[in-house]
């Protein structure tokens, strides 16, 4: 009996054992950590929870952890930058994450002047734009990225013809005749030119400084703002190939309201019914003495045209890009090409470009660092003065464009000043290509002295070339209203240019004292070539304006040669106590060729401070609040705001005789000053940094106060001098203005549905302090003391007079149906000293822009809009096609008559050309509300793009600017108010529905 316990034991002892190998056998556990672009991450951290075992990945971003039980455990990833992850296993052996950037993280360095840090210790205005916001929007070029993204950044675009810029402005206009437009500055060298030529897709960030502290770093450059834009470069890991594409279907955004044939036919009617040319009693007698007997046969034909219709198409817009990058310890690398065209709704309107690029990071040992950047385009660009759709909007709906048997009509109506738009479209009849070659490149070489101790030379060689023509041959529109041979113009332009700077930088810590100091050295130079000819009457209009000497005539020569340098000298310091307190001392002085000896240097120094409240002993513990900084910065930015030799007069040649002989002189065309210098602009601004709930909720709150003095303006002189003006250093201006950004994650759930937003508000007020001399007001240039840089000066038209009011307006010489204007000294006389008046100013009260963006799955949907409101607009439409004379179609407006008696439009007229005061109806409430895109993607399963070797596959479908709100719009039947000062007529706007595939390898 005593056996059978024994027996049973060891049994017991043996299936134990059995079990407990079973369960202590390590299982390996592998996998990838990626980021959101499906790159690999190196040096990524994942440890077992609970337990102090782990591993990091390799250079591939690849893990391999023993582990005993995968069962009940569960790993944590960890990387600087980015959200830790924590990942049941379940009994997986294989798992792959994708690691989310940490916003608040990432956003702890910023991009400054010559250099980087971290976003904690600034001191300056700084706002930022990464590459996901740039993609968002399809744009052409950077600029328009910005649009509605920053606070304080006006982005207003001029026109919807393909290749045109739109207007930047960073805290309003200060400058009334220098210019108001921003320093770019590209991978840390100054650029200047046409931002057409940086393909978006190549760009990492844009970078926009505001006040003092942040541009007084460039000196006689920064007045207006700085916006620094910093380019892909290569990652360490193995090659990445990515590919980005787009067709995007571009159509009007609406048909201009012009008047059908009734309309037009009832409106020359009426216009010679005014003037007693019109019998009711006998209407067809009538029509034949007003309609010409083209015209009046095309009526009894039944002849309705829609002009606008025959010259607009579909157009489209097409984006391709293919970038490979990588790198290993040493040396990283990013190539890249591009292509992107856009054709406009006007058959000879387009822009198309080439672009390609090339970074590379090279390590050499452990202190010595060297790379460079190279950004080149090519670009053609048609008919970019072209503005065909002018004469489609004056022709009469009545005129027929082709005869009967399919030939265009030169002159469809008889009128030999309203040739057939159509013939511009004529192969030949107008050819205009302007053709841009651009090499821009940035080379550097940092070594390390000591540690801390760095110095780095940048050197930025820049080459540009411009070859533009224009051929008109004898049957275009404009020769044949003007009459002549066919013309041509040849125009040449090169552009060299190279920046060299020499940057020592100090960084040390001491304890708690963080210690950086920042010099420089630098020269920039640029040297531009440009010739140009004119000529009439080229024998064989196929030569267009490739054989110039064989016109008939030269109708104009000129060539130029300008060059000016800027040397430089920058020293900054940094310093920073227990990460609480800031201080940041700026000088810099810029040597000018532009201006004379005695002025040719100026100095621009600014101080800023800052307060970490956040650090302090009170708030420290707590976790509702990550962050909290009060700053404030006070210092002078200058504005350089002169052509080269501005400041040495020039001569112009005339024609004169003498002896009975013709003859050339010289006369002095300018009159010289060489006491010229720079605008200088004062800076005073106070900010507050914030963010709530582990950076949930970010934000920052600015106010500004600018004050520009010597600004650089004509003074008027009596004719009798010989001159009419001379440029000199006389008025002041202000710049006043309040900002507001927050970023906030309303709902951050990564596996199920999210949303996102930024938001951003500013208003900002310009004013005109003193014009000098003591004078309150330039009525010629409509500048007037108090009031902001640029207004509306002109007669208000408050009505129309009434049949009613005839006795009235016949004490002011008008008659009922004229447009009724507002006596502003009640002297029963309108003239323009006393009655003419500001109506209104092109600045908003406020601006206001913001993305929203909504993810589940691998669904994402993101709707960028914004706003501006209280601007006043003037309108070219009602100026130039609401003639009322009956010569010309005109918009289909509600005009007066005894039968309609508006009060917005006055009565047609058949003896006046356009209505008196006429531009007293173009002016019209800006304001508007504006979805600039919407898009939604589709991020394909990694299961799915991993069986198709490949690391990420999106698609993307995007209407651009779907919708706008505005009285301009809705009321007024205007298209879109969104243009700078004036609406003009070159190209309809557009909007467009876009395709888009974004796939990585």
């Amino acid at each position: 009996m005593k056996k059978v316990p024994r027996f049973l034991c060891v049994i017991a002892c043996l299936l134990f054992y059995q079990l407990s190998y079973g369960q202590s056998k390590p299982v390996v556990v592998e996998g990838n950590v990626l980021d959101a672009q499906k790159s690999p991450l190196v040096g990524v951290t994942i440890a077992i929870k609970g337990k102090n075992t782990g591993t990091q990945t390799d250079p591939k971003g690849h893990y391999r952890l023993q582990i005993a039980d995968p069962a009940n455990v569960t790993l944590v990833f960890t990387f600087i930058g980015f959200t830790t992850h924590e990942e049941p296993l379940n009994g997986r052996t294989a798992v792959s994450v994708i690691l989310q950037e940490d916003r608040k993280k990432l956003e702890e360095v910023v991009v400054v002047g010559y250099g980087q840090q971290k976003k904690k210790d600034v001191t300056g205005a700084i706002s930022s734009v990464n590459s996901k916001a740039i993609q968002d929007v399809p744009v052409t070029n950077p600029q328009q990225a910005l649009q509605g993204r920053a606070p304080g950044v006006e982005v207003i675009n001029n026109s919807s013809k393909p290749g045109d810029e739109p207007q930047v402005r960073i805290r309003g206009s200060r400058s009334l005749n220098a210019g108001n437009d921003p320093l770019y500055v590209v991978d840390g060298i100054p650029y200047s030119g046409s931002l057409n030529d940086i393909g978006t897709g190549v760009i990492q960030s844009m970078d926009i400084l505001k006040d003092a502290s942040a541009t007084a770093i460039y000196g006689s450059r920064g007045a207006n703002g700085v916006i620094l834009v910093t380019t892909q470069r290569g990652k360490e890991g193995k090659p990445v190939v990515s590919y980005s594409g787009s067709y995007g279907i571009v159509r009007q955004l609406g048909e201009t309201d012009m008047m059908s044939a009734s309309r037009f036919i009832d409106m020359r009617r009426e216009a010679n019914r005014t003037i007693g040319k019109y019998d009711d009693n006998n209407p067809d007698a009538s029509d034949q003495k007003i309609f010409n007997a083209v015209e009046y046969a095309n009526i009894k034909k039944g002849v309705d045209v829609d002009w606008q219709d025959l010259m607009i198409s579909q157009g489209y817009q097409t984006n391709h890009g293919v970038n490979v990058s990588g790198g290993g310890e040493n040396t990283k690398y990013s190539v890249g090409l591009g292509y992107f065209k856009d054709q406009g709704v006007l058959k000879l309107q387009n822009y198309e470009r080439y672009n390609f690029s090339i970074a590379l990071d090279q390590r050499i040992g452990k202190r010595v660092k060297v790379g460079a950047s190279l950004l080149g385009a090519y670009s053609r660009r048609n008919g970019e003065t072209y503005n065909g759709i002018d004469n489609a909007l004056k022709m009469l709906p009545i005129a027929a464009p082709y005869d009967d048997k399919g030939k265009l009509i030169t002159y469809p109506t008889g009128d030999n000043q309203q040739p057939n738009p159509l013939l511009d479209y004529v192969d030949g009849n107008r050819i205009e290509l302007n053709k841009r070659l651009r090499v821009f490149t940035s080379l550097y070489g940092e070594v390390e002295i000591i540690d801390g101790l760095k110095y780095r030379l940048n050197v930025g060689p820049d080459i540009q070339s411009y070859n533009y023509g224009l051929f008109q041959g004898k049957n275009n529109t404009n020769l044949l209203i003007g009459g002549g041979d066919a013309t041509a113009s040849k125009n040449n332009a090169s552009v060299v240019a190279y920046t060299i700077e020499n940057v020592l930088t100090y960084n040390k810590i001491v304890k708690k004292h963080n210690i950086g100091v920042t010099g420089l050295y630098s020269v920039q130079r640029e040297t531009t070539d440009m010739s140009g000819t004119n000529v009439r009457g080229i024998p064989v209009e196929s030569q267009q304006y490739f054989n110039l000497g064989q016109a008939l005539n030269v109708t104009g020569l000129s060539s130029s040669l300008s060059s000016w340098t800027i040397l430089s000298y920058m020293g900054r310091v940094n310093y920073g106590f227990d990460d609480r307190y800031l201080l940041t001392l700026t000088m810099r002085a810029d040597g000018s060729s532009r201006f004379a000896p005695g002025k040719k240097w100026g100095y621009f120094p600014s101080v800023a401070v800052g307060w970490n409240i956040i650090n302090e002993a009170p708030l420290k513990g707590q976790t509702f609040m990550d962050n909290l900084k009060l700053r404030a910065s006070f210092g002078r930015i200058g504005n350089t705001g002169i052509t080269p030799y501005a400041t040495q007069g020039s001569l112009l040649r005339i024609p004169y005789s003498f002896g009975n002989k013709g003859v050339l002189g010289y006369v002095p065309q300018d009159l010289r000053n060489p006491d010229l210098t720079w605008e200088t602009t004062t800076s005073t601004d106070i900010g507050l940094d914030f963010g709530f709930l582990n950076g949930r909720i970010t934000g920052v709150i600015e106010w500004y106060n600018q004050r520009t003095t010597d600004l650089l303006m004509p003074q008027t002189l009596p004719y009798s001098n010989g001159f009419n003006q001379v440029l000199m250093n006389l008025g002041t201006s202000r710049n006043r203005g309040l900002e507001i950004g927050i970023s906030a994650s309303i709902i951050d759930n990564p596996n199920g549905f999210s949303w996102k937003m930024d938001v951003n508000y500013s208003r900002n007020r310009s004013s005109i302090l003193s014009l000098g001399d003591g004078r309150t007001a330039d009525i010629g240039n409509a500048w007037f003391v108090g009031q902001p840089t640029y207004v509306y000066y002109d007669f208000k038209k408050i009505g129309i007079w009434q049949d009613k009011d005839a006795a009235l307006a016949a004490r002011y010489n008008v008659k009922p149906g004229e447009i009724r204007l507002e006596d502003v000294n009640g002297d029963t006389v309108i003239d323009a000293k006393n009655d003419r008046q500001i109506l209104g100013s092109p600045q908003p009260k406020w601006q206001a822009g913001t993305t929203q963006r909504f993810s589940y799955k691998g669904f994402e949907l993101s709707i960028v809009a914004f706003a501006r409101w209280g601007s006043m607009i003037k309108s070219d439409f009602y100026s130039n096609y609401n003639t009322l004379f009956g010569r010309y179609n005109n918009l289909n407006v509600v005009y007066n008559t005894s039968a309609t008696p508006s009060n917005d439009f006055p009565r047609p007229n058949a003896n006046q050309e356009r209505p008196s005061n006429y531009q007293s109806l173009s002016y019209f409430d800006g304001s508007f509300f504006k979805i600039r895109n919407i898009t939604l993607a589709y991020q394909m399963p990694n299961k799915v793009v991993s069986n198709w070797g490949m690391r990420d596959l999106r698609f993307t479908v995007g209407v651009k600017q779907p919708l706008i709100l505005a009285p301009y719009r809705q009321t007024w039947k205007g298209i879109d108010p969104e243009d700078v000062n004036v609406i003009g007529i070159d190209a309809p706007a557009t909007w467009m529905m876009q395709f888009g595939i974004n796939a990585k390898f």
